[in-house]
């Protein structure tokens, strides 16, 4: 099997993060009418861009958690198509109803699903629970702080926090590329090393990246701002501050530790933390994404590994 086709899909899977993921990043100055759309949509971009760049010359320790989750051997290629095709699918399936889900953790469960097809021997645990530790901590922790940074910022003008959101959401764009962008260059560079035999990726790979994640903010990304960051709960200028600096200590401790995790969850769970009545039936309809994201995306990988090595 060609790599050509499975990068086409890598590139799929990079564009639908830009619907579902990427926007949760700007959601709350979106939403508080600090950012007009295409303005925020272009400050996710670049710090994207900054994000994939900068962690990818520091660290790999989020990719490496993530692809050390099973050792495929020949059938790479098979489980990485399986893998990648049941993310965008369940990706979109989510989106179309507006909810945010996590590529993660669509991607995680995709390679455990193709790894129990080709064999359970082919699945390695302890990564597997590092990735579930990572998921209960960036809920946990942007809850916490969320809630903490409310209660302790002291009371300034509503021009300051308004400020205060932009820097907010441009450094969670960057974290959201050094997470995800770190994750998918990470899947081309295997791809590479499976195809032609080496791992290195062109210096404009992280371009394509950051670009793609934009244009899928562009085309429907409003879907998702508007169930994170109007329809969940009520943000004012104060509180959306609060939420941006709980999402980006969460995802910035996550990093550093190696923990593959979900701009998604920490966003939403430090605006759950740091908002003023929570719309309990949307919360909900959140939930029970994410919790049908595991066994979802296992069971397609799992069916599509079974049909391609037919």
């Amino acid at each position: 099997m060609s790599c050509v086709p499975v990068l086409l899909l890598l590139a799929g899977v990079i564009l639908v993060n830009g619907w579902t993921d990427a926007p949760n990043a700007i959601a709350a100055p979106v939403a508080a009418g600090v950012l007009s759309f295409p303005s925020a949509v272009i400050l996710a971009a670049v710090c994207n861009l900054l994000g994939v760049v900068c962690t990818a010359r520091i660290s790999d320790a989020v990719a490496r958690t993530l692809y050390s989750i099973a050792d495929f051997g020949p059938q790479a290629l098979t489980a990485l198509t399986a893998t990648l095709s049941a993310t965008v699918l369940w990706a979109v399936f989510a989106w179309r109803f507006g909810v945010p889900t996590s590529e993660s953790h669509a991607l995680v469960a995709g390679l455990t699903g193709a790894a129990l097809a080709l064999g359970a021997d082919r699945l390695r645990l302890a990564p597997l629970l590092w990735v579930g530790l990572g998921l209960v901590l960036s809920l946990a922790l942007g809850v916490l702080l969320g809630r903490l940074f409310r209660r302790r910022l002291p009371r300034r003008r509503e021009s300051f926090y308004r400020r205060g959101q932009v820097i907010g959401a441009a450094l969670t764009a960057f974290l959201h590329g050094a997470q995800d962008g770190q994750k998918f260059l990470g899947v081309g560079a295997l791809l590479l090393s499976l195809g032609r035999g080496h791992d290195s990726l062109p210096g404009w790979a992280s371009w394509v990246c950051a670009l793609l994640m934009a244009l899928g903010t562009l085309i429907g990304g409003r879907r998702i701002i508007d169930t994170v960051g109007r329809k969940m709960v009520t943000l004012d200028a104060r509180s959306g501050f609060a939420a941006e600096c709980a999402c980006a200590l969460t995802l910035a401790a996550c990093t550093l530790w190696g923990f593959p995790v979900s701009t998604t969850h920490a966003k939403t769970a430090a605006i759950l933390g740091a908002g003023a009545a929570p719309d309990g039936r949307v919360a909900g309809s959140l939930g029970l994404a994410w919790l049908f994201t595991f066994p979802a995306c296992g069971f397609l990988s799992f069916f599509l590994v079974k049909c391609l090595i037919l």
